[in-house]
């Protein structure tokens, strides 16, 4: 990690993700940046529950902040802007101390629940309301898990917090929460900007059991037991900041019309940005959502639960432990031994539902399959079908977003393109360019953007992304595509929703 050496002035972009913690300083007008980041253990205590422990996460927070701020030597920290993962729900007591893990986007114990929601016909009308599908991820049908499954422990909560807003209160001491990662609970009524008595009411939880929802841009001092920990004086400007996928936009620079905005980590999510929450555009899409960057910059598109993790399954399953590897998973291995294989797979598919899927179809009871193994097929094939696996699906929810507004490219962020494999696959699935913003700092670059907005160093979001170096109206590279390899996924992918369909019939 260099040091900041003659650079007066640096924002940090913190992204406190499902799977790591990176923080990242930048110099606006410069292409100086230094990062550290921190993993996150995601625990699963019984089938279906996917939690995290938060008090570990806030130190992996402090220890990651604390090691970029050393770096930054004695350049002036002008704020931090923070971005966070979506739809996780923790309970707290009286004392803000939690009396639940974190449960993640991925916990899927809410699965009745939401089934119940989509028989029934109220999911429509909740989608419509609150700009959130009801799925198994959102705090909605996880609220609803509580007071069905968990009574005594929905009674003991007084605070029913996100991600984000257990990171605020960690820097700030104030339990609040922001519009962006508000608009992503299913309990936001998006017309009003406040917490829905309709969606409440299902839930049976008062308002006042939930913080208080700042605008993405709100400015809040830095507590001083925090900057102690992490090395910056107390009352640094801490921007509130928004949810980690609708900043990924504003760091790739996807703010245009017609250009989609595309996070590929642990999960995937591909959105293209518009002005107002109108979630007309909405009707007959079921998976997909309508989220907040700041009062007058929203963002609709798609998710998928499996993105990233998929290859990191492939990678704990099929890499051979006789390569030395230390740890669950190796990311290079898994890639390397996918490289074995022909585009295609040689005839092997993998619809890659490991997790209970949202976007581009609503399936929480779909299970993941490879279909067409033979005998000829080692890991190498099942490497690389798992791979191919996800990006087809990415391929189908982008082709979603453009059944609301015309796509004509696709801007990504995401740690996996750093492999090599991955970028090019991924663009001759998609039949659009592809052009790979900055593969791991997307994120938290956008976060930084807003911070500088926020902190009035730059007159809107264009302007502050550019000063970090990514110009939204500027050409970029795409990722080359080879004709034959592009019309070979075309014709797989034409089977890929029979076999999706054939699959949801045999499923139990």
């Amino acid at each position: 990690m260099t040091r900041a050496d003659g650079i007066a002035e640096l924002i940090l972009g913190v992204d406190v993700g499902t799977s790591a913690v990176k923080v990242v300083a930048f110099a606006p007008g410069s292409s100086w940046r230094c990062s550290a980041q921190r993993d996150l253990e995601v625990v699963s205590p019984e089938p279906g529950h996917q939690v995290q422990d938060p008090d570990a996460l806030l130190v992996a927070l402090a220890e990651t902040l604390a090691e970029v701020v050393q770096a930054c030597g004695p350049a002036e920290v002008i704020g931090l802007s923070i971005a966070a993962a979506m739809h996780g729900l923790v309970a707290l007591d009286a004392e803000r101390r939690p009396l639940t893990p974190l449960i993640t986007w991925a916990d899927t114990r809410a699965a009745d629940e939401a089934v119940e929601l989509h028989r029934s016909g109220r999911a429509a009308d909740l989608q419509r309301l609150t700009g959130t599908p009801v799925h198994p991820m959102s705090p909605l049908t996880k609220l609803l898990w509580f007071a069905r499954r968990a009574p005594s422990a929905a009674a003991a909560a007084r605070w029913w917090v996100g991600l984000k807003d257990l990171v605020l209160h960690w820097l700030t001491g104030e339990l609040v929460t922001e519009l962006s990662s508000a608009s992503g609970t299913g309990l936001l009524d998006l017309a009003s900007g406040s917490w829905s008595t309709t969606a409440l009411d299902l839930v049976g939880v008062d308002p006042d059991r939930f913080p208080h929802v700042l605008p993405t841009t709100a400015v809040l001092p830095l507590a001083p037991q925090a900057a102690a920990q992490v090395g910056l004086r107390a009352g640094t400007p801490v921007v509130v900041g928004a949810a980690d996928g609708p900043l990924a936009n504003v760091g790739t620079g996807a703010l245009s019309p017609g250009v989609v905005g595309l996070s590929l980590g642990t999960s995937a999510a591909a959105r293209t940005v518009i002005h107002r929450p109108d979630l007309s555009r909405l009707e007959g899409t079921a998976g997909l959502f309508c989220y907040a960057i700041t009062d007058d910059l929203w963002v609709t598109g798609g998710a998928l639960s499996n993105g990233g993790s998929v290859g990191r399954w492939a990678s704990a399953t099929l890499v051979d432990p006789r390569t030395g590897r230390t740890e669950g998973f190796d990311d290079d291995a898994v890639i390397e031994l996918a490289r074995q294989a022909p585009p295609g797979s040689e005839g092997l598919i993998m619809l890659p539902f490991l997790l209970n899927e949202r976007a581009p179809l609503w399936g929480p009871d779909l299970h993941g399959a490879f279909i067409g193994l033979r005998a000829h097929h080692g890991r190498a094939h099942l490497a690389r079908a798992a791979v191919e696996g996800v990006c087809l699906q990415v391929a189908a929810l982008v082709d979603r977003v453009n059944a609301v507004t015309p796509v004509r490219s696709v801007r990504a962020t995401g740690g996996v393109f750093g492999s090599g494999l991955w970028g090019p696959i991924l663009a001759a699935c998609l039949g659009r360019p592809l052009h790979v913003v900055d593969g791991i700092d997307g994120t938290a670059r956008g976060a930084a953007a807003l911070g500088l907005l926020a902190l009035g160093r730059a007159d809107d979001i264009v302007e502050a992304i550019r000063s970090l170096g990514v110009d939204p109206e500027s050409p970029l590279a795409a990722e080359p595509v080879d004709p034959a390899v592009a019309t070979a996924y075309a014709e797989l992918a034409t089977s890929v929703g029979p076999l999706i369909d054939a699959l949801g019939r045999s499923t139990p």
